[in-house]
């Protein structure tokens, strides 16, 4: 396969080049970057195939941001166009919400091929609002009325991050994201962990379930984090409170395995499932044991289950499956990783770099002022990266403490060329902007 894919020749309803126009007399023109995300790259594109992304400005760009990591097959991969195509030229309803739907029942089976064996066999399946958050809030509202308490315990790593509105009351309790202690690298957080699920901690009606990210890709060795989620599935089982492994970032392929929490083997009691689920479209779904069965409300789940996003999320899980890609990441993501930190050996402001398969964080750190002193998130120096990457034609996210984490994301169709040009575009981007001065900027070459 080409580095980039072939560009093509625009057909009658496909986008050309963007063109400014001036506005009518007497109309003022709009503000620049109106109605524009804060912080978004300066990239109108036009038209994207596989990992490529072409911009207004006709430049081509490697893109590994996949859209947050919720384009698993990349751009307009064929298998899930020509499913779209498929639902508009049947004519059924596009939202089907409250009605039984072919295209549902063809995603829940498709689901059900990929999901642990010790989960699948008493397994249920919700669809909820189309968003990680709400998602997580929606979970909630299922094992409360199980248990008969009302408390979320989660990480400072996981969601919900904005939905204290959904929550109906709810109180979260946010312990410190588990990071990796010299005197017990499995136990950080869990002695807090069990004391508020035994009560000890002094909250009022108890926990209803702990929320957590079953990999995480800004802190903490693969096995690290294994040992400490197995420990803590053993903590929530012995006092009965249901574990939720939330899939929006770790789910379909991208760490290694089809869903983040298999590395450790642990079974969750429910599994929040968004990002790359409906293919590139908005889906959410809540996959949850038999015994947390109770209704959820209208508010909680609203336009759940769009007909094309059920059809594009089952033909990403079909080809996913099919074509073996979570082993495929496992095993491009061993290289980069491996390549990544040999290259922070020599930077000081890189931190280690971590992730597992396709999800890959590197820290940027401001060495300590004194002795002992650990190094401090280096935001400003994360930024520089990402636009020395984005002179390169390589597109990069942001994330972690501080937004000081650079993040890579690349599609799970990713190639061995391909891998090879983002590491040696994010090489150059690196030592660029690690040893220019401060003052320096990145310029977008021209085409």
């Amino acid at each position: 396969m080409a580095l980039t894919e072939p560009a093509h020749t625009p057909g009658p309803r496909e986008p050309g080049p963007l063109r400014s126009e001036e506005p009518a007399a007497g109309r003022p023109r709009r503000p620049r970057g109106h109605g524009t995300e804060p912080g978004a790259l300066p990239i109108v594109p036009v038209r994207a195939r596989g990992l490529t992304v072409e911009g207004a400005d006709g430049r081509r760009y490697l893109d590994c941001l996949s859209g947050g990591g919720a384009l698993a097959l990349g751009h307009n991969h064929p298998v899930v166009l020509a499913a779209i195509r498929d639902v508009l030229d049947s004519g059924e309803p596009l939202q089907a919400a409250g009605l039984t739907s072919r295209l549902q029942d063809a995603f829940v089976t498709e689901l059900f091929r990929t999901l642990p064996p010790d989960l699948a066999g008493r397994a249920r399946v919700r669809f909820c609002s189309p968003a990680g958050a709400r998602a997580a809030a929606a979970a909630l509202r299922l094992v409360r009325p199980a248990t008969g308490r009302s408390t979320l315990l989660t990480f400072a790593d996981a969601r919900p991050d904005s939905c204290a509105d959904d929550l109906a009351g709810a109180e979260v309790i946010r312990l410190p994201a588990p990071r990796e202690h010299p005197g017990d690298p499995e136990a950080a957080g869990l002695r807090e962990a069990e004391a508020l699920l035994t009560g000890a901690g002094g909250r009022a009606g108890g926990i209803a379930g702990v929320l957590l990210a079953p990999v995480r890709d800004e802190g903490g060795t693969p096995s690290a984090q294994d040992a400490w989620l197995r420990r803590l599935r053993a903590l929530t089982a012995a006092h009965g409170v249901p574990l939720l492994s939330d899939e929006t970032r770790t789910g379909l392929g991208r760490t290694g395995t089809f869903w983040g929490v298999e590395h450790s083997g642990v079974v969750p009691d429910v599994m929040v499932l968004a990002g790359a689920l409906g293919g590139g479209l908005p889906l959410a779904a809540l996959v949850h044991r038999a015994e947390y069965d109770g209704e959820l409300p209208d508010s909680a789940c609203p336009f759940r289950a769009n007909q094309l996003a059920l059809a594009a999320g089952a033909a990403t899980l079909a080809h996913i499956r099919r074509a073996g890609l979570a082993d495929r990441a496992a095993r491009l993501g061993g290289y980069l990783l491996g390549r990544l930190r040999s290259l922070a050996d020599g930077f000081e402001a890189m931190g280690e770099v971590h992730g597992r398969g396709l999800m890959i964080g590197i820290p940027l750190l401001t060495p300590g002022g004194t002795a002992g002193e650990p190094p401090a998130p280096a935001p400003r120096l994360a930024r520089r990266v990402r636009s020395a990457c984005l002179a390169r034609g390589l597109l990069v996210g942001l994330g972690g403490p501080d937004s000081s984490v650079v993040r890579l994301l690349p599609p799970l169709t990713l190639t061995e060329e391909q891998t090879a040009a983002v590491l040696d575009r994010l090489a150059e981007a690196l030592s660029a902007a690690l040893t220019a001065p401060a003052d320096r900027t990145f310029p977008t070459p021209p085409r």
